[in-house]
């Protein structure tokens, strides 16, 4: 006998919002621009995954809980480098899990590896939100 619960919608966690190459260049960054800026309206990150990258499928549950907890304050996005190799040529993505952060006054970091939940809060602290405090 298996049990089925049924969830709406709005009670589950939200993910990282997936991007293309067009929606990256409409909401992070146009890099076919000579003026590269953030386009964004808070501070962001974005995690370069692949679907083949087994860090990358470790790290993808917690990405997804942290834009659920730091909704309003932080975007999260995903960029498959497969399906998106312009976008890692553009920011010299050579490995996965790759994380870049954008905070709203400095400059963006790029961030190898795949953190921890814990490390990757603190990470998010430091690197994004520690301007607007």
């Amino acid at each position: 006998m298996a049990l089925v619960v049924k969830l709406h919608p709005d009670d589950l966690p939200k993910k990282a919002e997936s991007l293309d190459s067009k929606s990256f260049k409409k909401k992070v960054y146009d890099i076919e621009n000579k003026d590269v800026k953030f386009l964004g309206d808070k501070p962001a990150i974005v995690d370069f995954y692949s679907t083949w990258c087994g860090p990358c499928k470790m790290l993808s549950p917690i990405f997804d809980k942290l834009s659920d907890k730091y909704e309003g304050k932080v975007d999260f996005y995903k960029v498959n480098i497969d399906d998106e190799l312009d976008l890692a040529v553009a920011f010299n993505v050579m490995s996965v899990p790759n994380l870049l952060f954008i905070p709203m006054e400095s400059e963006a970091k790029l961030l190898p590896g795949a953190p921890s939940e814990s490390q990757l809060e603190q990470l998010i602290d430091e690197n994004l939100l520690k301007e607007n405090k």
